[in-house]
């Protein structure tokens, strides 16, 4: 019997570009300054983040669902934004036994190094159904080197 792609489902090239789409969200924090590489060594998982940039400005959107807004954190320090916080674990049952999980728990990070013309001074960050949105201004002036952002 010949085997055709009609025959066989199995994809071997789809399989490895999902290994590594799963190996790059998996290491997805950038490792270019020490505070980072500590990150990478406390935190569980790091959600999936959209970045874009318009004429006006800069949006990053996270993905965070499960995650209470008081548990979110974002800073800029130094020309890199960090989205950290966490999503708390389940209260279990005594009866209940768990066969599969796949929903990460636990502390999460992102960090995104900011273009030259992003504005520090037109930063704010929303929090609305599971979905972090932070947007910057472009401007043409040096930054100042921390702040924190209030998520609303």
């Amino acid at each position: 019997m010949r085997l055709t792609k009609r025959n066989n489902p199995w994809d071997p090239m789809k399989e490895f570009e999902s290994f590594a789409n799963q190996l790059n969200r998996f290491f997805a924090q950038p490792t270019t300054f020490d505070t980072d590489r500590e990150l990478l060594a406390t935190t569980d998982w790091a959600p999936s983040c959209d970045v874009c940039e318009t004429p006006e400005g800069y949006r990053i959107e996270a993905e965070l669902p499960g995650v209470d807004k008081k548990d979110v954190n974002v800073s800029l320090e130094n020309g890199v934004l960090r989205i950290t916080g966490e999503r708390k674990e389940d209260k279990e049952t005594k009866n209940e036994k768990m066969h599969r999980r796949e929903m990460f728990r636990g502390s999460f990070a992102r960090s995104f190094t900011l273009p030259e013309d992003a504005d520090w001074e037109q930063v704010d960050a929303q929090f609305k159904d599971g979905i972090l949105n932070v947007r910057l201004g472009k401007t043409r002036s040096k930054p100042a080197h921390q702040r924190q952002i209030d998520v609303k």
